[in-house]
């Protein structure tokens, strides 16, 4: 099976059509720390993010001694797995 090349687009973010405002379901800082168990098979990514979030999750993260890319995941799988239970 041939390994598969990341092809990038010149996207910047650019909101396309309306925008409403969601439920806050995401979890907080101290409760992203304490998700760490890993869930199955993960895949590396490449991911371009602003300077002040990244600032952020390094931020939180070294006050919890832990690591902030493992927060990051936290996140979106929360926000995956309340998304898709709708």
């Amino acid at each position: 099976m041939k390994k598969q090349t990341a092809k990038y687009t010149s996207d910047k973010g650019d909101i396309i059509g309306s925008l409403r405002q969601v439920d806050d379901f995401l979890p907080s800082p101290k409760e992203l720390f304490a998700a760490v168990r890993k869930n199955g098979p993960q895949t590396k990514v490449t991911l371009e993010l602003d300077d002040d979030a990244l600032a952020f999750f390094k931020r939180e993260a070294n006050r919890r001694k832990t690591s902030y890319q493992r927060m990051i995941r936290n996140l979106i799988r929360s926000y995956a797995r309340a998304r898709s239970a709708r």
